[in-house]
Order: structure tokens, then sequence, then C-alpha cells
């Protein structure tokens, strides 16, 4: 949104009362304005210590994620998406509705959070350290390159689990597989710098919810 890091000039911002219009997402009727996750993330978000983060920082994470890493496996899924279904075997299943998520990664190379669409992508490789490999390519959100990950395009589609599993949005567990997922194009509007795209809107976040609901 290039919304300026600097709370002086974000605030010039709004009082030039510039708007654009984005998506959000939805999974059974929560909204998610970045990413949605089942799996390894979900994990990490589970097993992370406040107090390990806080005295560590990035390195506390980075302790959390290699303890998560140690003890993953492989879970089966069913996605369905307008009535056919993939199964899948995989560490994580990531959902975005965004451009941007995991501190610097990218969804896909080409997102952005008025496209109206979800990119999905599956990790889906035998050895999970061949992460390591990957790192720079979900940096640049090139990482749909590898074999081993799956991804699609979607507006609307399904995700089952053997056994109910917690879905992750924006950083918080809030719901479980099953999992309806839809996005809902230019849902809500938010205070933007002038550019092309700027659309003026008195939608709210609300509305989305609502729609997906009823």
């Amino acid at each position: 949104l290039e919304i300026p890091l600097d709370l002086g000039k974000a605030a010039d911002v709004i009082v030039e009362g510039g708007r654009r219009l984005i998506d959000i997402g939805t999974v059974n009727g929560h909204a998610f304005f970045n990413v949605a996750s089942i799996g390894l993330s979900t994990d990490l978000a589970q097993g992370l210590d406040p107090a390990l983060k806080k005295r560590f920082g990035r390195f506390g994470y980075a302790l959390a994620a290699m303890k998560v890493l140690t003890k993953a496996r492989l879970f089966e899924a069913r996605i369905t998406e307008k009535g056919v279904a993939t199964e899948v075997k995989t560490y994580q299943i990531a959902v975005g509705n965004g451009r941007h998520y995991g501190g610097g990664n990218i969804v896909e190379e080409t997102a952005e959070i008025d496209d109206g669409h979800l990119d999905l992508y599956s990790l889906e490789m035998t050895n999970l350290w061949k992460m390591a490999l990957m790192l720079r390519s979900f940096r640049s959100g090139t990482h749909g390159a590898w074999s081993e990950v799956r991804t699609a395009r979607c507006v609307e589609f399904d995700i089952e689990t053997k056994r109910p599993m917690p879905v992750n949005t924006d950083g918080e567990i809030v719901t479980s597989t099953p999992a309806h997922f839809k996005v809902h194009p230019k849902a809500i509007s938010v205070f933007a710098p002038a550019g092309a795209r700027i659309q003026p809107s008195t939608k709210v976040l609300d509305d989305a919810v609502t729609a997906n609901s009823g």
C-alpha cells in the first residue's frame, strides 16, 4: 500500500484523505488481510513462548522454528475448488490474500492485496530440510518454481483434513479444519498515498464477513 513507516508521514496520508479499496480473505467467516495457514506456521504460533521472543527477539523465533521443524510431520489434506478435489500430503498449506507475510516473505511474486483472488501454496517435499535451499525463493515469491511446492490461484475453495487442525490467520489461531476460504474483492477502504488505484469508499470490514455468512 506504500504507507510510510514514519508516524508523521503516515498521519499525513490520513490528512490528505486518499483511499484505496483492498480485498479481504475469510476462512470459516473469520477475516484475514495477509495469510492464513495450516501446519508449520500454526505449530510455530502455538509453540512460540512470548517470554523467549521478548528476551531473544528474532533469535528466539529461530529457536522456536528449529524446534517445530524437528517434530514436523506430513499431514493429509483434500483441497476442493469448483467441485474438483485434490489429495495432498503436505507440511503446510498457506493461503495469501495480500502480498507480504512472515517478516519479509512474499506469498507469490505477482500477488497484490487488491487482485481479486487468493494465492495458495502447499509444501510437499519429502525432506523438510530442503526448505533451507528455498529460503531465497520465499523472499522473492518464486517458491512455486520448485517441484515440491504446489501452487494455485482461487477465489473460493475448501480444505479438509483427517482430523481437525488449527488455522492461523495473521498470527492468531481463530478456527480449525474443515476450512472454507473465500476472497472478498475490494471489500474495504483504507487510507493510502495518492496513486492511480485510489478510489473513494465507505465500505467496512463487516460487510464482507456478513456477505460470507449470508
